[in-house]
């Protein structure tokens, strides 16, 4: 799968909206067939910085998200909203889905 993590510096008047100003933009992400998870989360030490943490299926699903309608439209709509150029960790990994924490088990894991 590719795994990619995003950080975005959210205007300080936009960061309360962040979540409503990409709805759509995740919506339709989330709909993707080659998309496994999309998933955003606001820094707890930085109120103006969210990360998205997705990851498609291959290379041919990351193409897919990358060349849709919806993708277009947020790469003209989340910059108004931005301090920065978002920055990104993109890798391909062997797997396709979490795996669990080994050195932290809760409760009996079947």
């Amino acid at each position: 799968m590719i795994f990619i993590t995003v950080k975005f510096n959210v205007r300080p008047e936009d960061a309360e909206k962040w979540p409503e100003i990409t709805a759509e933009f995740t919506a339709a992400t989330r709909a993707e067939p080659g998309c496994l998870w999309f998933d955003w989360s606001r820094s707890l030490d930085d109120p103006t910085e969210y990360v998205l943490v997705e990851a498609f299926r291959d290379d041919e699903a990351g193409a897919a998200h990358v060349q849709s309608a919806h993708f277009k439209a947020a790469q003209q709509l989340m910059p108004d909203h931005l301090t920065s150029t978002p920055r990104i960790v993109n890798v391909k990994i062997p797997q396709d889905d979490w795996s669990l924490l080994g050195e932290m088990t809760v409760g009996e894991q079947s």
